[in-house]
């Protein structure tokens, strides 16, 4: 218990000691490089130096100042527009009329360790009286910068705890966004989401597909970059290596050099800093590197001091987004006259010596610049440098309850949040048209003009408006470039191409190179049946059913449809020897009429055998149905007519082959047989043996007849129309008859093979019908594997083959004894009692 009340006295103790602690500085004060007094104070962080000089650090004795050399142009006239703004707010009538604004300007030389030296300074007073207490409040209500995100980061992250409003005029790192961390963060220009995006578009907008990127390593190209890189991404857009560096980085800087060299890329994104930007062009211009198409931003692409005859040589042509140019009236004068006159005390101090120790040692370097200002006019941040002010005047004006003619209420206690909370809502209209608010970020609308480096006839360079991006408008309307205005990289007016594969063709599809990025692929021809009729197809498309890819595989077309024709030559052959048959038949029959009365004509029913010849003389003709373009009506017409002419045709054959065992049954004693088989019954043997035929293709047409049939499978690339069978059932019956008569025929002629007669007609019967059965055996395997019309031209091939052999077969020995021994055609000689 003792213990516990010890340890609350020692708190209490501490605590009240604690309470009342005097101001004490430790170390020497960081004064601001400008400052004026009021009854308010704007704090402000420039790099007006690019060039810090770090003393040297032996711990043996205290370190120097850090010392700024080389003056940053834009950035000090940055600070000159926020004290004309200043002043001209505390002239106005209107805007806090009877409070005086007064600034601290700060120079961070460009360095994250002189950013935060400078921000310490900044939050705290420079000299304390005898007797001042703490209080942990600043004496700042709003701070107007930094120029670069990292130094940006750096100041809301330390002035975040005390809520101290930030305003940054070109801070654009989308992190500065994020209001939880950044509650207090405001900016007076949009976020690099934008303009991350914009660039995207604008290398999509120009067909360029392979680019490499560039940034520096700090929170402005980093974050910017990512967002680049992404949406480059989802736009198709591939990027062939993406390299990074900082200002302090020489041997990572020469890394960067050596990858843009070894690159194929000829368009580079830079994401780069204003600082980091003059590095590389030195660099770039050292290794003589030219001819690349540089992709700016707007930290660095209107840059006065980077836009040199040296300097264009390598980034001449570039293309970037810059803020819009706004001439702020009356600043150009301003720069030269009055600002030299109020805002640099030491002018007008006589001694050496003032209450901040200043001297005009350190403002050598600026007074160069005292007369000059041609280069006022291109800056383009100083827009927003003057609507962050006037932002802030806005604020401290409804908080100070301001009225025209009553002023404002000086007495009242301003904290640094209610400025904070002021500023959420500020909505009014500068002078020079702008309306000015603050988004749920604390950022304002994007609007960009695209510029490209150009070189005037004079020699003289410009940075030309040829576009612009501007957020504000509806999707398809933000993004406007103007590419007839374009000077490309080189002085070139082609636009440069930059891809790591040639665009695939029509007819063509892309296949991605293994292990590159998808940008870089082999154009593939599209495979037989598929086309693709667009520029850089990722896929080729198949034909529908009846069409086929042409030869350049860019198109459908109708598939060329195979049959056998009468025009084409193996139609033309095959008609020739149809038609060769059907006279030689009739020869035959002309000559067998002219001889009707002899005896080898007489002989096995004359009858019979001009039905023969005229059954031949149908299956010669019958052929001839299976050319030409399928119908339906010729579908079922070739395959019944050849049926029933062959049926007719062996049924002739057939009865013969009866008729000769017939007769020689006869010649035995007491037989009476040809009476059962006289020429009636042979004519009905012939229609009954038909009749059957017939009937089998009734049932064939009537139940599944055979129909025009665009067969797409045994040919890819072409339609064969042929007639499908519809039944097969009905087919092979119809060829099964015929056999069946054929092997029957075949039968019994054999048996009667070894008569005795000179002119034994059974023998030539028997050998025609080897000849047939041999024939349509043979067909059926090549029918079966037979492609297309060859199909057809098969079937052709054993009906003339086996017509021509029963023609030859049966008739031509009783041609060769009708022409060439005619003392043989005699009935002894032809029934064997005369000797030869």
């Amino acid at each position: 218990m003792l213990l516990f009340l010890y340890t609350i006295l020692v708190l209490h103790q501490l605590h009240t000691k604690a309470g009342n602690t005097f101001c004490r500085m430790m170390g020497d004060p960081k004064y601001p490089l400008i400052s004026k007094n009021g009854d308010m104070t704007i704090g402000a962080l420039f790099p007006v130096h690019s060039t810090e000089t770090l003393p040297s650090f032996e711990f043996t004795k205290k370190p120097q100042p850090l010392s700024c050399s080389s003056v940053n142009l834009r950035d000090f006239r940055l600070a000159q527009i926020m004290i004309f703004a200043i002043e001209e707010i505390n002239r106005s009538e209107h805007l806090l009329p009877n409070v005086s604004i007064g600034y601290q300007i700060y120079d961070t030389c460009g360095s994250r360790l002189s950013t935060m030296s400078a921000i310490m300074g900044l939050m705290n007073v420079q000299e304390f009286g005898e007797g001042d207490i703490c209080t942990g409040q600043s004496p700042l209500h709003a701070i107007i910068g930094d120029s670069e995100s990292t130094a940006t980061v750096i100041l809301s992250r330390t002035t975040g705890p005390f809520k101290i409003p930030v305003i940054s005029h070109s801070a654009s790192c989308e992190c500065l966004g994020n209001r939880k961390d950044y509650p207090s963060f405001f900016r007076t220009t949009a976020s690099d989401y934008h303009q991350s995006r914009a660039l995207a578009y604008l290398v999509k907008d120009l067909g360029w597909s392979w680019v490499g990127a560039v940034n520096s390593d700090n929170e402005y190209g980093n974050y910017g970059m990512a967002i680049f890189l992404k949406i480059a991404m989802e736009e198709g857009i591939c990027v062939e290596y993406s390299v990074k560096f900082y200002r302090t980085e020489t041997e990572k800087l020469q890394k960067v050099v050596e990858r843009i060299k070894k690159s194929t890329a000829k368009v580079i994104v830079a994401f780069v800093s204003f600082i980091e930007m003059g590095l590389l062009i030195d660099q770039l211009s050292i290794q003589n590197i030219t001819g690349l198409q540089m992709i700016g931003v707007k930290s660095w692409i209107t840059s006065e001091n980077y836009i040199t005859p040296n300097s264009f040589r390598v980034l001449g042509g570039s293309l970037g987004f810059a803020m819009r140019k706004i001439n702020i009236e009356g600043f150009s004068d301003y720069v030269t006259k009055s600002f030299w006159k109020t805002a640099i005390p030491c002018l007008h101090i006589e001694g050496n010596s003032s209450q901040y120790a200043l001297s005009c040692r350190k403002y050598d370097d600026l007074l160069v610049m005292k007369n000059y200002n041609e280069d006022v006019t291109e800056h383009r941040y100083s827009a927003n440098v003057y609507e962050a002010v006037f932002a802030v005047a806005h604020s401290l004006h409804s908080l100070l309850k301001c009225k025209e003619q009553g002023g404002c209420e000086k007495g009242l206690t301003i904290q640094p949040q209610q400025v904070v909370e002021a500023l959420k809502k500020v909505n009014f209209t500068v002078k020079f048209g702008d309306r000015v608010w603050f988004d749920s970020t604390g950022s304002t609308v994007a609007q960009y003009e695209v510029v490209n480096w150009q070189q005037n006839s004079d020699g003289s360079f410009q940075f030309k408006p040829v576009g612009y991006y501007d957020a504000s408008f509806p999707p398809a309307q933000r993004f406007v470039l103007n590419t007839d205005n374009i000077i490309w990289a080189g002085g070139k007016l082609q636009k440069p191409r930059s891809v790591c594969s040639e665009s695939c063709p029509p007819g063509t599809r892309k296949a991605t190179q293994k292990g590159r990025p998808v940008c870089c692929y082999d154009c593939i021809p599209c495979a037989d049946g598929e086309i693709s009729n667009e520029t850089d197809s990722n896929n080729c498309n198949h034909c529908p059913g009846e069409y086929w890819s042409n030869a350049e595989k860019n198109e459908c077309v109708l598939k060329a449809v195979e049959f056998l024709s009468f025009t084409e030559v193996m139609g033309i052959v095959l008609i020739f020897f149809s038609l060769f048959g059907v006279g030689l038949t009739a020869l035959v029959a002309i000559l067998f009429y002219s001889k009707k009365d002899t005896p080898i004509v007489k002989a096995n029913n004359s009858e019979l055998s001009f039905l023969l010849l005229f059954s031949l003389t149908l299956c010669f003709l019958c052929s001839l149905t299976f050319i030409g373009q399928p119908t339906e009506w010729s579908c079922m017409l070739r395959h019944t007519a050849f049926g029933i002419t062959f049926v007719l045709c062996i049924s002739c054959v057939l009865g013969k082959t009866i008729v000769v065992l017939m007769a020689f049954k006869a010649t035995l004693p007491g037989s009476n047989v040809m009476k059962w088989f006289g020429p009636a019954q042979q004519r009905l043997s012939v229609i009954a043996f038909t009749l059957i035929q017939v009937l089998i293709c009734v049932l064939w047409l009537t139940i599944s007849p055979p129909f025009p049939y665009k067969n797409m499978k045994y040919y890819k690339e072409k339609i064969i129309l042929e007639c499908s069978l519809g039944s097969t059932i009905g087919f092979w019956a119809v060829l099964g008859y015929i056999g069946l008569l054929a092997v029957l025929c075949f039968f019994l002629a054999f048996l009667a093979r070894t008569l005795p007669d000179n002119f034994n007609e059974a023998k030539f019967i028997t050998f025609s019908m080897i000849i047939f059965c041999a024939v349509w055996i043979t067909f059926i395997p090549a029918y079966v594997s037979s492609p297309g019309k060859f199909t057809v031209a098969v079937e052709i091939f054993a009906i003339l083959a086996s017509s021509i052999g029963l023609l030859f077969c049966i008739f031509a020995p009783k041609c060769y004894i009708i022409l060439c021994k005619p003392e043989q055609n005699t009935k002894q000689h032809v029934m064997g009692k005369k000797p030869t």
